[in-house]
């Protein structure tokens, strides 16, 4: 059972500022958070934006919708506006509480979380039942095969490695929603799973070296034209958002803790170097010259897992609170008069084209995810 390695000292220090800038007040935070999640709320039914959305982005219970859904539970938990909570409420009794139709896939695992939150809000155990059996058909079919991100032909469908967490996009979407389940039932056989499965995927995608994950196996060779390997900002934002998730509903004394902390301030230590002077981190984490173009949805779960970091103690305040606050600023850049969130770079799995208009609902759900851990950040500082 090894330990994540700690980054070298030295990235860390490269990365400490002696400037201290100002955080926002949390009124202000929230009115913006708000502010984008009342445009994504107000165009639920309206697709022309997102560019190379899948049809499946029409399903609330995908992950493309799903991620927002999950984010706005952090918002209706902070916001005194009742509407983020009566829409939870809304689509859980619409999706009758249902999660995606793929048996094993993780994407189809997330909405889950939305359903916990309802739950917990007046639904009661209803919400979770249909959570609970789906879980019960995955502990008695557990996949167990290759973790190689293997394509068949065109048409076959997902690689057969998609029953597992063969991309690391995965370990956003299934192990938080695992271990709620485990807190909301006692039943430790969610969390068990979601530990054994996180190690077995972390083992197989981490790179090392560079402190960083790999989208999926057909990215360990690949470089860029410059000979960089191939980091995706948003594949490795899923991942640090997904270990604040994870992290967050682990006792204190629970000895597996260390282990998710002990990654999760190591990719930080790395990607706080990453991050560009303009606040934003660049679609390929590595090819991050000033020339590069911004990009909302990555910047987005950097954003929230470095101000949470630091609200909670997990992170170092001098080293992490600039990066956090100059994430957040961007965000804010990329925010349109309307509330429309652009700059994010469409479905993919690997860094790819961005445009200023372009916006989905799972940018919106880091948006929504960095300005509730932005607003707690201030809160602790007393910007009220």
């Amino acid at each position: 059972m090894s330990m994540i390695a700690l980054a070298p000292i030295a990235l860390v220090a490269a990365a400490a500022t002696p400037a201290e800038p100002a955080m926002p007040q949390r009124a202000a935070i929230l009115a913006a958070t708000q502010r984008v999640a009342d445009w994504q709320l107000a165009h639920l039914d309206t697709f022309d934006h997102m560019p190379a959305a899948a049809k499946s982005v029409r399903d609330p219970r995908d992950w493309q919708q799903a991620t927002f859904w999950a984010a706005l539970t952090e918002l209706a938990d902070r916001s005194p506006k009742p509407v983020y909570a009566k829409a939870l409420l809304d689509l859980g009794r619409k999706e009758q509480w249902r999660l995606g139709d793929k048996p094993f896939h993780a994407d189809d695992q997330l909405i889950a979380q939305a359903w916990l939150w309802d739950a917990k809000h007046g639904a009661g155990a209803a919400a979770i039942a249909p959570a609970q059996a789906y879980f019960e058909k995955v502990f008695a079919n557990r996949p167990t095969g290759d973790l190689a991100f293997v394509l068949g032909p065109p048409g076959s469908g997902d690689p057969p490695c998609t029953q597992r967490w063969c991309w690391c996009d995965a370990l956003f979407m299934a192990p938080p929603t695992l271990l709620r389940m485990a807190r909301a039932t006692g039943d430790q056989r969610y969390a068990s799973f979601a530990h054994e499965e996180f190690r077995a995927t972390t083992d197989y995608l981490f790179d090392k070296g560079e402190h960083l994950f790999f989208r999926d196996s057909r990215f360990f060779d690949r470089r860029d034209p410059a000979g960089r390997k191939l980091f995706w900002s948003r594949g490795n934002g899923w991942v640090m958002a997904g270990l604040v998730r994870i992290i967050q509903v682990l006792d204190t004394n629970d000895p597996r803790r260390a282990y998710y902390i002990d990654l999760f301030r190591d990719m930080a230590a790395r990607l706080v170097t990453l991050q560009k002077a303009d606040g934003y981190w660049a679609p390929s984490l590595l090819d991050n010259g000033a020339d590069t173009p911004p990009e909302s949805s990555g910047t987005g779960f950097f954003t929230y897992a470095f101000a949470w970091g630091v609200d909670s103690g997990v992170l170092d305040r001098k080293i992490y609170r600039p990066a956090a606050i100059k994430g957040w600023a961007a965000l804010q850049r990329a925010v349109q008069p309307d509330g429309k969130l652009g700059w994010v770079q469409q479905v993919s799995d690997r860094p790819d084209k961005v445009a200023k208009d372009d916006t989905q609902y799972y940018g919106v759900g880091a948006f929504l995810l960095a300005g509730s851990a932005m607003a707690d950040l201030a809160r602790r500082e007393g910007k009220r």
